[in-house]
């Protein structure tokens, strides 16, 4: 794979569902207005049909590749999937990624200005669910005027929401490419986003979520993501990165970070609060669990789908293990969907669909190559 970038980057912004046409959302409120955050790479062509829209997983946002000026030593989420000659080729393809609503990143989340009160919204935001985010982005396709999506594809939380367009706008996709993700989650999934939430809400300094303006809850916010973080490795990953190695030649005997591991974890819990909102974290994980598109809610009224998929896991992801993933592909050949399943032997765990970029691409790359042949 060619180590080529999309170059500089910058993000928009997308504002709709202005007062009284806001949002309408799941929970029974709506929302407006609703602003959304994306970037995009390539070029869309005359027809409009080489348009493929990337969804994030939980701690993403819109900057999924390139870099926002020449000294940023930090480039997209999937940069080693997007770009010239690349999985998610830019010279080809036309790429869209942008922040889910109830998100931090420039998309109308808890953080957001109610503009009833002037005011951070805070609690008072609604429950939203994957569907909103969805419907959310619908109204980002139109604004762009796309028609048809050659392909949405997500890994985790951005392959529930590719799931989701299947069962919300099914003649709007001709491809799906679901990425280590499920159509619900199982209860060992919920208890680690519950116990990620209470670490949140644990913290004085939350304050039963107003705390904008105040002091963040730091603390919760970084033991939240330290419990996540070690979901999305292995066991082999852990061992081979970490093992039982000490910072120092001796233990300390004290309440410090005595092992690798543990001064790693604390470096990921700090990072992550500098560029995340508690509140963010405390809504979008509910909206992983409220998610459910098991038996036939993946096709409403008795629908088919007609797009095709190819559905991706990997064998050393305990979070969210392959079987969760056969199901996905089980479901879809017993309604006769052209539905492709492939399992990735690695050992990075649940991060491996951000890390293993070499097969990953391969089988992305000649997916992709055949639907847009079918289609055109």
């Amino acid at each position: 794979m060619k180590n080529k970038s999309v170059g500089i980057v910058k993000t928009e912004y997308c504002t709709f569902a202005q007062p009284p046409h806001e949002l309408p959302l799941e929970c029974g409120r709506a929302l407006g207005p609703v602003t959304l955050a994306y970037e995009t790479y390539g070029e869309l062509n005359n027809e409009k049909s080489n348009a493929i829209l990337v969804c994030h997983a939980l701690s993403g946002d819109a900057h999924a590749a390139g870099r926002y000026h020449q000294t940023d030593k930090n480039s997209g989420w999937w940069d080693n999937m997007i770009g010239p000659q690349k999985a998610l080729d830019t010279a080809k393809y036309f790429v869209i990624c942008s922040n889910v609503i109830g998100g931090c990143r420039g998309s109308t989340g808890p953080a957001s200005i109610d503009p009833k009160t002037n005011k951070p919204y805070a609690l008072e935001f609604p429950l939203i669910t994957i569907a909103d985010m969805v419907n959310a982005q619908k109204h980002l396709i139109d604004y762009l005027g796309i028609k048809k999506l050659l392909s949405v594809i997500g890994g985790s939380m951005g392959g529930m929401q590719a799931l989701q367009w299947a069962a919300s706008y099914p003649e709007y996709v001709a491809s799906l490419i679901p990425i280590a993700t499920a159509l619900k989650h199982s209860s060992q999934q919920i208890a680690f986003d519950e116990v990620g939430r209470q670490a949140i809400m644990a913290d004085p300094l939350w304050n039963n979520g107003d705390y904008y303006g105040k002091s963040n809850p730091e603390r919760g916010l970084s033991v939240a993501r330290m419990i996540g973080h070690i979901t999305y490795m292995s066991d082999t990953s852990m061992e081979e990165k970490f093992s039982r190695r000490l910072r120092e030649k001796n233990y300390s005997f004290k309440f410090e970070t005595d092992f690798e591991v543990e001064g790693y974890l604390r470096y990921r819990g700090e990072n992550f609060v500098k560029r995340f909102d508690a509140n963010s974290y405390l809504y979008i994980t509910k909206a992983m669990d409220y998610f459910d598109l098991s038996e036939d809610k993946l096709f409403p009224h008795g629908g088919s789908i007609g797009a095709r998929f190819l559905v991706i896991s990997f064998k050393s992801d305990w979070l969210y293990p392959s079987y969760q993933s056969q199901e996905i592909a089980r479901q879809l050949k017993i309604r006769g969907v052209d539905a492709t399943y492939c399992e990735i032997n690695s050992t990075y765990g649940h991060d491996a669909f951000l890390l293993e970029a070499e097969e990953e691409a391969r089988l992305v790359t000649h997916f992709l190559n055949k639907t847009y042949r079918i289609l055109t």
